[in-house]
């Protein structure tokens, strides 16, 4: 594959803002006005809510089904029948549970959290856990990020006499569940105004309502007082970990959790913070996805969720150090054998002849826990869709991870009579379907990936915020840039792009020389320190002008403090001349 480019990406340059946006702006670096502008924030009153950071939150009374939900589950705690939180194993259905059991405990509910196994059960709701739940007198059945696609296990719950009330945020089903209430802002019609939400977000939802509707006329059993800001680290953890995009409401609630959870109010992510290291009171959305979220995911994935959940109801130090200490050493069980199912599916892969539009791995060798994790890093190596299987006696465990040219999630209801379950979302799904029909599922699938991309070049797309000179870069830039925190899936870390910035030096740096370290200058003859990660295979290659895509960013070493530019992709400059386009294999020699 030849690009016209040293990097591997192709770069779309967002149009620029409007002339009286950014005059409109005039305390403000045009290049963060930009950015501003590229998320939708463009209105005056939008762009003051933005940066204080203080977006007021939906009303959750606007959510279909949420009337009925607050009605039932009032009924219930007033009648003192036992409720059940059901929920999914990963850090959002962790966090949803978490959130309505101790929203529930404080209105003086039994109530008890299920979290099914992953490797015996699998994802959501199931029959055999209907019927036990049934057996011991459950009155109601919430579940918590999942139950939008159970339509017969719902069905079923009715029939044994229970309540049930959905709280979920995936991709709906050609049937709705005979629930007695759905809350889901993806619902058809839905006139909610953010449809983003992650599963503890609408869980959040309905705990609102419950608070709200408790401080109107309480319970006869209500234990304390209880507010809403108590249950945002949950929120904001859970938000982050699902990847969910980071606009809207989300960005409110995330930015409300973070500053809560750097108060070390809860002593489990306390306690879970120390464990791994990190520096408490400097908690980003960066250290929920690379040391918390992990971690707490460790339990679903090779353990029981179970100890997650009660690290996170832990209710003081004492208790969460060792549940903290478990979930750490489990992460790192969980990292070992993660790399040994990638391995074993690359090797699959590598020794088919063609690389297909959509990469099918299965074996009995590898564990259910880890499939999701192996296929994103197919993903992120090939930049094709990829579905690895854990292959089991009669019924195989799959996970798929997708890019944004492929649906997955649509893909996979295409064959909804061959799947015994599935569900998810556009770039991430899991399913159960019969081992003996495993062959027929990636014959499909591939045969519909070959379809749907065919005409297309399969490139990873960079997204730049704007094109910006080298001289403009300054400590007041980046400070503003950081005024747009959080950052995170669906509103990254502003990119963006200097044109013929000459190479004054680069070495190889890091392990085996994996990545690059840059001195850079512009026409004005300003320089720059830059890094490139995991792209030192440039050494030897580069020319003397080059075009660099970059995060603007702190870099504090040995007590110094300074800027560098975090090189995302490179490309030849313009006037580089056809001999070195040749030597770089750029296509065409142009």
């Amino acid at each position: 594959m030849t690009l016209d480019s040293l990097g591997s990406k192709r770069w779309r340059i967002v149009m620029p803002a409007p002339a009286d946006f950014i005059d409109g702006l005039p305390q403000m670096h045009p290049a963060a006005a930009q950015v501003l502008y590229n998320r939708g924030v463009r209105l005056p009153r939008e762009v003051d809510v933005y940066l204080s950071r203080e977006a007021p939150l939906g009303d959750p009374l606007e959510l279909e089904g949420m009337a009925e939900a607050v009605a039932v589950v009032r009924h219930v705690i007033a009648q003192e029948e036992r409720i059940v939180i059901y929920g999914d194993y990963d850090v959002d259905g962790v966090t949803a549970v978490a959130v309505l059991v101790e929203t529930l405990q404080t209105m003086g509910a039994h109530v008890e959290p299920y979290i099914p196994s992953r490797q015996d059960e699998g994802y959501g709701l199931n029959l055999e856990a209907v019927r036990t739940l049934a057996q011991f007198g459950t009155g109601l059945l919430i579940t918590a990020d999942c139950g939008t696609r159970s339509v017969d296990e719902i069905a079923l719950a009715r029939d044994l006499g229970m309540r049930v009330v959905v709280t979920d945020h995936h991709q709906l089903g050609s049937t709705i569940p005979p629930a007695d209430a759905l809350i889901n802002p993806k619902r058809p019609g839905s006139t909610y105004p953010f449809r983003e939400l992650a599963g503890v977000g609408v869980a959040f939802k309905l705990a609102q309502a419950l608070i709200a509707a408790n401080q109107d006329v309480p319970l006869p059993t209500t234990q304390s007082e209880f507010s809403e800001e108590a249950l945002l680290e949950l929120v904001a953890l859970g938000t982050v970990a699902d990847m969910v995009p980071l606009r809207g409401e989300n960005h409110a609630l995330v930015s409300r959790g973070l500053r809560k959870i750097n108060s070390g109010h809860r002593p489990g992510l306390s306690a879970l913070l120390r464990i791994a290291g990190a520096e408490p009171g400097k908690v980003t959305t960066k250290t929920i996805g690379f040391v918390l979220a992990p971690r707490l995911n460790s339990a679903g994935r090779i353990g029981e969720a179970s100890i997650a959940l009660d690290l996170l109801l832990a209710p003081d130090m004492a208790s969460a150090l060792p549940l903290a200490q478990e979930l750490d050493t489990l992460n790192q069980m969980r990292r070992e054998i993660t790399t040994e199912v990638h391995e074993g599916a690359r090797d699959i892969v590598v020794a088919r002849d063609v690389l297909p539009a959509l990469i099918f791995a299965a074996s009995d060798s590898f564990p259910s826990g880890v499939v999701g994790l192996a296929a994103s890093r197919l993903v992120d190596e090939y930049y094709r869709p990829a579905v690895v299987v854990s292959i089991q006696d009669d019924y195989s465990k799959g996970s798929a991870r997708s890019i944004p040219e492929f649906n997955i999630t649509e893909a996979l209801d295409t064959f909804e009579g061959l799947l015994e379950r599935h569900g998810g979302h556009a770039a991430a799904a899991g399913f159960t379907v019969q081992t003996s029909r495993l062959g027929e599922l990636e014959s499909r699938l591939v045969a519909l990936a070959e379809a749907q991309l065919r005409d297309l070049v399969l490139i990873p797309t960079l997204s730049i915020d704007a094109e910006v000179p080298l001289a403009d870069l300054s400590w007041e830039l980046y400070k503003q840039i950081e005024q747009l925190q959080p950052f995170g899936f669906g509103n990254a870390v502003p990119v963006f792009v200097s044109r013929h910035v000459r190479v004054l030096s680069a070495r190889a740096v890091g392990v085996e020389g994996r990545h690059l370290k840059l001195y850079v200058a512009d026409a004005s003859g300003r320089s720059w320190d830059a890094i490139a990660f995991r792209q030192g295979h440039w050494i030897g290659r580069l020319p003397s002008w080059i075009d660099l895509a970059y995060r603007l960013e702190l870099n504090e070493w040995n007590g110094r403090i300074n800027l560098q530019l975090n090189v995302q992709d490179i490309h030849v400059s313009d006037g580089a001349t056809p001999g070195v386009r040749r030597f770089l294999g750029i296509e065409g020699g142009r």
